[in-house]
């Protein structure tokens, strides 16, 4: 196939992304319309012809999570009824994705729903990067392609590797440890894990060191930060183990609650994100220690490869990959 059956549209909260996977990927960005009625309810318009075109559409479903999950549901609806010949749901953050299990009596799995709401809305296929838990991919009874951001971060630390020192990679819970590890080995650092146990949404307690990270910076790794509790308490213990600089690096800055005073008085000298979400100006207070890396490259090479029916595994042989 060639590049001018593809058609890249953006969600109102991405369209700084979409236009970085456009750019990556030579390729202009679609013309559409995200409009509010008075009452609230969301209309999209499309500008672009789309009849048998091969369609990518880039909305993460963030905060407001409801807001852009609708404006999901809606866009595909239109570019179904325009005759869209493919549609691809383009998510780069999964709001909803922690939702994913009965881990209590009562309670529903907000992940399998969305997967239903979307599959509804009859998209072909999904693409996200780094979900919280892996096995959302099955969820899903269509196509499911699950990114990892991990060859962003690699390229970003071997770029600075050397000032780094004697480095230490540090996953603030078990459930992150085998993405930690492929780091570690990639950036020939140690290794070390932090046990947690989460009390309420707000609250963690963070238990035990289990490696050596005394005078080495460490690089704290994890998918997300959401309220910060986990990192920000994981920091100080590894601070009081010795260790000589910290580092937080993170997929998705959600960065809810107190999470921006929380990193702003945390002994992080370095808070690494991307763009998955856009950080704006709710990070000013932070915006010493951020820096931002763009997987707009990184979706750009996902999508030609989706369009050419070229494999996407084959972008992480090497280097690191996804959860499993």
């Amino acid at each position: 196939m060639s590049n001018g059956g593809i058609k890249v549209f953006s969600g109102r909260n991405t369209k700084e992304l979409a236009q970085r996977v456009c750019d990556s990927a030579g390729l202009e960005l679609g013309k559409a319309r995200t409009i509010l009625f008075p009452d609230g309810e969301v209309i999209v318009k499309l500008d672009d012809d789309v009849r048998g075109r091969d369609c990518f559409v880039v909305i993460s479903t963030c905060d407001p999570v409801n807001d852009n999950l609708m404006e999901l549901l809606v866009f595909c609806d239109c570019l179904r009824r325009a005759s869209a010949k493919r549609i691809t749901m383009v998510m780069p953050y999964y709001g909803y994705g922690r939702q994913d299990r009965k881990d209590e009596g009562r309670v529903p799995i907000t992940a399998k729903l969305v997967a239903n709401l979307i599959t509804a809305a009859k998209a072909d296929r999904v693409l996200s990067i780094d979900l919280h838990a892996a096995q959302i991919q099955g969820f899903f009874d269509l196509p499911f392609d699950h990114l990892s951001a991990m060859p962003v971060f690699y390229k970003y630390f071997e770029s600075i590797r050397d000032e780094l020192g004697e480095l230490c990679l540090v996953s603030p819970d078990v459930g992150n440890v085998k993405v930690a590890e492929k780091m570690a080995n990639l950036l020939h650092a140690d290794l070390a894990i932090i046990n947690k146990r989460r009390i309420t949404g707000e609250t963690v307690e963070v238990g035990n060191l289990i490696g050596d990270v005394k005078g080495k910076t460490v690089l704290m790794f994890d998918d997300m930060i959401s309220t910060g509790g986990t990192v920000c308490e994981a920091a100080k213990l590894v601070m009081n183990e010795g260790a000589s600089d910290i580092i937080a690096a993170a997929t998705h800055g959600v960065l809810a609650g107190k999470a921006i005073e929380r990193l702003a008085d945390s002994p992080f000298s370095r808070v690494i994100l991307t763009d998955t979400i856009p950080t704006g100006d709710r990070c000013d207070p932070i915006k010493d220690k951020l820096t931002v890396l763009s997987v707009g490259e990184l979706i750009g090479k996902a999508i030609k490869r989706i369009h050419n029916n070229d494999s996407i595994s084959a972008m992480f042989r090497g280097t690191a990959e996804t959860k499993r």
